[in-house]
């Protein structure tokens, strides 16, 4: 999708008409989401959510985790750190020949994501901005944010079944809240793809009028929590096959 300007808040994209084919046909995008988790306080971990603008075709008026599909630019943006050779080789099994830093591509893609329908930048700032960044990332830029890709968890991976009017296979990231090095604020309103953020805890998410993938995740990010994310935990897959739900490991 053609990339607005950084500075202004997103209004909410108008549905483009579909290819004349069979939903059941259409190619799953990649795709990534990023979990944002403030573990502070007593009660419990909260997690960021968002309510999709209800005049979207995919996933009108749910909650969900902000998050979207890989941009051209994700491929060649400036970071800090490094995702652990485990996530690198979950974020590559069960693809066909995937493509050279698959993984980074993916982080980057939920951190910019999550940037465009939150505000939220997450990174640092302690090594000062980035001498260029590609189409999208101006805002880190202006305000000095490296994305750290050390700071993320791989949580699960997830495939819209067919006969959706869109298919993405995603990717979910979770970070902790600490992480967020910039905000710029009017990125959530009425007429944007978010227009209600909010920070809620795991058995109040699970209230809300969630898709059913993302009921599942939260699922699997409760028991992630609960092993503080060791670093060779099996990551679980998602995904439909003859008309059934599945769920492996990578």
């Amino acid at each position: 999708m053609p990339q607005p300007d950084p500075a202004a808040p997103q209004a909410a994209p108008k549905a483009a008409p579909e290819a004349a084919r069979p939903a059941a046909s259409l190619r799953p995008r990649d795709a990534a989401t990023m979990i944002v988790l403030d573990r502070r306080g007593r009660g419990g971990p909260k997690i960021l959510m968002g309510r999709r603008n209800a005049r979207l075709a995919f996933m009108p008026g749910k909650f969900v985790f902000p998050g979207g599909r890989i941009e051209l630019g994700d491929r060649s943006m400036p970071v800090v750190g490094a995702l652990s050779d485990h996530a690198e080789t979950m974020l590559s099994r069960r693809i066909t020949r995937p493509p050279h830093h698959l993984g980074r591509a993916l982080a980057l893609a939920a951190i910019r994501e999550t940037y465009e329908e939150t505000g939220l930048m997450l990174g640092t700032t302690e090594y000062g901005p980035p001498e260029e960044v590609p189409d999208g990332w101006e805002a880190f830029h202006r305000h000095g944010v490296l994305p750290d890709l050390e700071a993320l968890h791989v949580v699960a991976r997830a495939i819209t079944p067919p006969k959706r009017v869109r298919r993405f296979d995603t990717r979910f990231f979770a970070i902790d809240r600490t992480c967020v090095a910039a905000e710029e604020p009017g990125r959530v309103s009425e007429d944007s793809e978010l227009t209600e953020l909010a920070w809620v805890r795991l058995d109040a998410a699970r209230k809300l009028d969630l898709p059913y993938i993302t009921r599942a995740i939260l699922d699997e990010l409760e028991a992630q929590i609960a092993v503080d994310f060791a670093p060779y935990r099996q990551i679980p897959f998602h995904f439909e096959r003859y008309g059934r739900r599945e769920r492996e490991f990578l």
